[in-house]
């Protein structure tokens, strides 16, 4: 009874809305575009201990309005079949969560507006890959901040549906399962105005989605935040960097990206953006 009252005391409605645009969309170590417009909106109810969200994220990439069609394909200097005919594939987020004293359960639909169908429940090597492109993931996490007095989490991914699978052999994959691991800090430099958030990822064991074969650190990134208040909403600007432990080689920054070939090729990641935010 004590834990239920808790939860009911000062319920409030929150809500979220704004978008960035930032210079390069990274995410998870991975470079998944260059210049992008990511609106969000976000409704929830929320006490001192317990927090009920749903959240839309998309995001609009400069090179998901390119339209390049009749090319005929062609095959690289790996062999490999290329197909130079551009998609329009902005992504739509789809975002659950319940918080109580600390403690998150939640569940994310990452879709990519391709003509894929939506939802895609494909459970085993029985079934035929169709081409779809949007994965389902479930995590839970918890949350420091309110017990130790620090800006510290740890979250647990796991995609559970959807377009995520290993091949074991030319004609039998399995799903894999994917799983991210992320740890992070922030903090608050009150005095200028500015807060940190770094993270570190690992994915715990093979998965074509991080790009690993075993457990491997997959994402060290860190992003500063300045906002300024203007009223009605508020200004941010923020500096991001990314670093994919697992891609290095000596030649380059590995980071593994998605659609057009050339974003496989990146060794740039970091980015800068602005948002306005209600």
């Amino acid at each position: 009874m004590m834990m239920l009252a808790a939860v009911a005391a000062k319920a409030e409605f929150v809500y979220t809305a704004g978008a960035d645009l930032t210079s390069a969309y990274l995410w998870r170590g991975q470079f998944n575009g260059g210049l992008s417009f990511q609106p969000e909106l976000g409704v929830g109810i929320e006490t001192d201990n317990f927090a009920f969200n749903f959240g839309v994220w998309g995001n609009i990439g400069a090179s998901d309005w390119k339209f390049a069609k009749n090319k005929d394909t062609y095959v690289d200097e790996d062999g490999e079949e290329i197909d130079p005919n551009t998609k329009f594939m902005p992504e739509l987020d789809l975002m659950l969560s319940v918080s109580l004293f600390g403690a998150s359960v939640g569940f994310n639909h990452y879709y990519y507006c391709d003509g894929s169908n939506f939802f895609s429940w494909q459970s085993d090597s029985r079934i035929v890959i169709d081409g779809n492109t949007s994965t389902t993931e479930i995590w839970a996490g918890y949350n420091f901040g309110d017990r130790l007095n620090v800006g510290a989490y740890i979250n647990w991914y796991t995609t559970i549906a959807g377009n995520d699978f290993v091949w074991e052999t030319d004609d039998k994959f399995k799903r894999a399962w994917s799983t991210y691991i992320e740890l992070g800090y922030g903090y608050e430099f009150e005095r200028i105005g500015l807060s940190l958030d770094a993270n570190l990822g690992i994915s715990p064991w093979k998965s074509d989605l991080y790009g690993n074969s075993r457990f491997a650190v997959v994402n060290l990134s860190a992003r500063v935040d300045k906002a300024f208040d203007l009223g009605i909403c508020s200004l941010n600007i923020f500096l991001q960097g990314s670093l994919n432990p697992h891609g290095l080689n000596k030649e380059n920054l590995y980071i593994a990206g998605s659609g057009d070939e050339k974003l496989y090729k990146q060794k740039g990641n970091g980015a800068i953006g602005i948002g306005v935010w209600f």
